[in-house]
């Protein structure tokens, strides 16, 4: 009998637009962009140049610091543009698609018949080396290393997560064949944390893996909160993270020896007329997806979550971790006396706003005002209340600022990314970037690491 984990701490966002059971398939966009800012710490190192011809998994660029470490077109194609930032850094590499996808070949076989070194040798070859994430600090894993366990979070709670119930309904083969190839890279377990509260078929079947069930409101869906309920994170500790979708790639490459881009996606918010999942592809380009299908002009559209997503533009592409796309009003207004008001109509995760009586009940339209601006950071409960770690995030973010890196390594620096502390940066009254603060901690650590 598997291991129920009950979450006290955090907070559920009650927002509109969550996404009904209803899946369309649309035609593959025009063109897509793979972008380095999508992996911390990376300095890529084209492989291509403006002109080429590329097949679905053939090289774009590499790391610098890891070479075996490809990162690949999504699509066939042709190299369309390669954009650059200040100082000519890469922002993205842009792949103009041919109507016909055509894959690179790769090695088709169960990998349970092959040994670990073949099954890294193919997953770096095949550009699939990235989707798997190293805790502590949230990077890709380096081949190399030999993780303690992999853990793997079957359900999302953020804000209006898809259902991975309905996502990976017809992926059940692919699901167990990604997860027999992940064994072979552990000498530990790999974990799979399920929601308690609802049972998801294809993953609760799944074979060989070491189940946790958890109970609770976000962030308890997060990978990040069930390690440290499960294994902690301690110095010198190597942890592997997956998210499911990559799981499936993974599984497909060995089903097929293709590399196939394809993943089903949220799109989900207040200013999305139908919220649906919708059949796409890694690295898309969002123009054809949002057309007709928004309610207003004035929006913030997220490639991912609301807490954790990064804000672009209607011609921007599809991060390569996310299965969803955001849409709410943008909050580019002000409200004078704003706090002196009753807010009858308004949500807040405090009891700041007579609607606290009701707020559980009631979905909001929630923008992207911050309703404030950074003032000092005030030491409150705030954080604790929302964040089901032992750990003292305050402390751990003034040691940051104070860039202290004995104080980061007491604090717990390595049990944490952006991601575990979103909340705390939703809810903090004095608005802190918590999130960059984080990311700035954690590459301060990784210099003094090497």
């Amino acid at each position: 009998m598997s291991k129920v984990i009950k979450l006290k701490k955090g907070f559920d966002i009650q927002i509109k637009g969550e996404p009904v059971n209803n899946l369309e398939h649309i035609s593959k966009p025009e063109t897509f962009a793979i972008k380095p800012s999508d992996f911390h710490g990376l300095i890529p190192k084209l492989t291509v140049k403006v002109g080429d011809k590329v097949k679905a998994g053939t090289p774009l660029f590499f790391d610098k610091y890891q070479p075996e470490v490809q990162y690949v077109s999504p699509v066939s194609g042709e190299v369309a543009a390669i954009n650059r930032g200040e100082r000519r850094v890469i922002l993205e590499v842009v792949v103009k698609a041919e109507r016909e996808n055509i894959s690179e070949e790769f090695l088709k076989e169960n990998p349970q018949n092959l040994s670990s070194d073949a099954i890294r040798a193919e997953l770096l070859k095949s550009g699939l080396w990235p989707a798997i994430k190293s805790r502590p600090f949230g990077i890709v894993a380096r081949p190399t290393d030999q993780p303690k366990a992999i853990f793997i979070s079957g359900f999302d709670s953020s804000p209006l997560a898809p259902d991975y119930e309905f996502v990976f309904k017809d992926e059940a083969i692919a699901w167990q064949t990604g997860i027999n190839a992940l064994i072979k890279l552990t000498t530990g377990k790999v974990h799979l944390g399920l929601y308690a509260k609802k049972e998801n078929k294809i993953f609760s079947q799944t074979k060989d893996v070491d189940i946790t069930l958890f109970n609770g409101a976000h962030p308890a869906g997060n990978v990040g909160i069930q390690i440290h309920a499960v294994s902690p994170i301690n110095k010198g500790d190597i942890v592997w993270t997956v998210q499911p979708q990559d799981v499936i790639m993974i599984g497909r490459l060995f089903l097929t020896g293709k590399y196939d881009s394809s993943r089903i996606i949220a799109l989900v918010g207040s200013e999305v007329k139908e919220p649906k999942y919708i059949q796409f592809w890694l690295g898309g380009s969002l123009s054809g997806l949002l057309k007709g299908r928004l309610t207003k002009e004035n929006i913030r559209i997220i490639s991912g979550n609301v807490l954790t997503g990064t804000a672009v533009e209607t011609t921007g592409f599809l991060g390569f971790y996310n299965n969803m796309v955001s849409v709410i009003p943008e909050g580019n207004y002000y409200e004078m006396f704003g706090w002196a008001l009753p807010g009858f109509g308004k949500f807040s995760p405090s009891r700041t706003f007579f609607s606290w009586l009701w707020s559980k009940k009631k979905k909001y339209i929630l923008d992207s005002n911050t309703h404030g601006e950074e003032r000092a950071f005030v030491l409150s409960d705030e954080y604790d209340r929302v964040l089901p770690m032992d750990i003292l995030p305050v402390y751990l973010l003034k040691a940051i600022l104070a860039n202290d890196i004995d104080s980061m390594e007491q604090l717990g620096i390595y049990e944490v990314i952006e991601e575990d502390l979103a909340l705390c940066e939703y809810i903090c009254t004095s608005k802190i970037k918590v999130q960059s603060v984080l990311r700035k901690g954690i590459n301060s650590m990784i210099k003094e690491l090497g």
